[in-house]
């Protein structure tokens, strides 16, 4: 295994694996920074091997074991490593295919992850370079499965720090997830609107927040905008959430722009019962209060439940809360609307969540989509005659929401699909379909910033 000197950039000699120098002793004392490359190897590994959540895995109280051992700076490193990664993993792995003649090992999985973490902070993060090279040489002299190829490991990222600017161009083109997903995206939204989906996804994720009321004038006391969705954008600033004004008050939440859609499919709903089903965090909850209904807030997860009552409080809201498997829900009630905002895949939510398209595949997505089925036809059965049903998830995956609803429409002569109108959403008409479905995209909304991907629509039952 050899370095490949033919690579983009300034031509280098070839370096030949060694014994890998010095082996450090069980005893000698970690560097600075050494266990939080470590722990985001692992957790790298973790996501591309066992198809692993970040987000549990990222959890400060219940994460993975090695992350929870980092104090709090070295946890914020690890997680803008592993998203700078998993965002940019077909480019990196691209650079260290091309760096090296042959490549590395079947079993070298735990190298090949060290490398890839390594280079992620060159790359795209603001490390220095002797820094990222130092402490990838020590975490492979300390692996004895990538101790004999510590040198190796010394010379790719060298070259990777003095080629930096070539290689980055020369990987510029390539599209930033799993082919296999691009091919379904294609396949849907054609060549050039999947390329703008697969490089929305490595744009920074701006903070949106759904207010109360009066969204122009939060928008001006919080220094920011007001999307077309009726949603306040923040500029980027430095601070936490909580210490913004209107935050203690209950005056607005965090709910990103798309997510806020499907609420408000429904229009006025004073004095209507409403069951929003699969209903935490509480953001969708929330809007439905607003808009005058009696809401019942059906979970399944206890904790869950408990955060979205939590949510509920500071907002100064109430909603009756049922905690129960959806498919079981009976509360001897019907209701006059219902929200199914479905688990889904969340291909539209790639943006803040970098896993998913290296946690999840193909089968995953028609396990879920067979689920989302199942749901909103047991969901359909709680609607009372001249309701409506708003049936929205996360995910940019026709066979996660068109398809699921066609089938649904299609075995039930009682239901109707009632079109969303252009006229309702102005500035965003290129997000409503030909049938009146909503289907936004990360690539949508370029100019102000994105936003994530959703489909929703509205069902009436007659």
């Amino acid at each position: 295994m050899v370095l490949n000197d033919k690579a983009p950039g300034k031509p280098q000699k070839h370096f030949h694996k060694g014994n890998g120098g010095s082996r450090p002793t069980e005893q000698a004392e970690a560097k600075p920074g050494l266990e939080a490359r470590i722990a985001a190897s692992r957790l790298l590994a973790a996501v591309i091997e066992r198809k692993t959540p970040l987000d549990g895995m990222l959890d400060a109280e219940h994460g993975n074991p090695a992350f929870r051992a980092l104090n709090e700076a070295d946890r914020g490193l690890v997680r803008a490593i592993l998203h700078s990664a998993l965002r940019h993993l077909p480019r990196i792995e691209a650079i260290l295919h091309e760096l090296l003649d042959t490549p590395l090992p079947e079993g070298a999985r735990s190298l090949h992850h060290l490398l890839v973490v390594a280079a992620a902070q060159m790359l795209y993060l603001d490390v220095p370079d002797h820094s990222a090279v130092d402490l990838a040489v020590e975490q492979a002299n300390r692996d004895p499965r990538s101790r004999r190829f510590s040198k190796l490991v010394n010379a790719i990222l060298r070259r990777v720090g003095r080629e930096k600017e070539a290689l980055l161009e020369w990987v510029n083109d390539i599209p930033c997830m799993p082919e296999w997903f691009l091919k379904r995206l294609i396949a849907v939204y054609g060549l050039d609107h999947a390329l703008a989906i697969a490089e929305a996804q490595l744009q920074p994720v701006m903070i949106d927040l759904t207010v109360k009321s009066d969204a122009q004038s939060w928008a001006e006391k919080l220094g920011g905008t007001v999307l077309p969705t009726g949603t306040v954008r923040l500029a980027p600033f430095k601070g936490s959430i909580p210490s913004l004004e209107g935050f203690e008050d209950g005056e607005w939440w965090v709910q990103d722009a798309a997510a806020g859609i499907p609420a408000k499919l429904f229009g006025d709903l004073s004095g209507k019962r409403v069951a929003d089903l699969c209903a935490a965090p509480g953001g969708k909850t929330a809007q439905l209060v607003l808009a005058g209904a009696q809401v019942t807030a059906v979970e399944q997860s206890a904790s869950r439940l408990k955060r979205l009552q939590s949510n509920l409080e500071r907002l100064r809201l109430s909603a009756e809360f049922v905690t129960s498997n959806l498919l079981e829900l009976d509360t001897g009630k019907v209701y006059d609307a219902i929200l199914l905002d479905a688990p889904c895949s969340s291909t539209g939510t790639t943006r803040r969540h970098p896993d998913v398209l290296w946690s999840k595949d193909a089968e995953d997505i028609a396990k879920l989509a067979a689920l989302q089925e199942k749901l909103l036809r047991h969901a359909i059965t709680l609607l009372a005659p001249g309701g409506r049903i708003v049936f929205s998830n996360c995910s940019i995956d026709p066979s996660e929401g068109e398809q699921v609803v066609e089938r649904v429409l299609a075995d039930h002569q009682e239901l109707k699909l009632v079109p969303i109108r252009n006229e309702d959403w102005p500035g965003m008409e290129a997000a409503i379909s030909d049938r009146g479905e909503f289907r936004t995209t990360p690539a949508m909304l370029h100019a102000e910033g994105g936003l994530d991907g959703f489909y929703a629509c509205v069902i009436a039952k007659t």
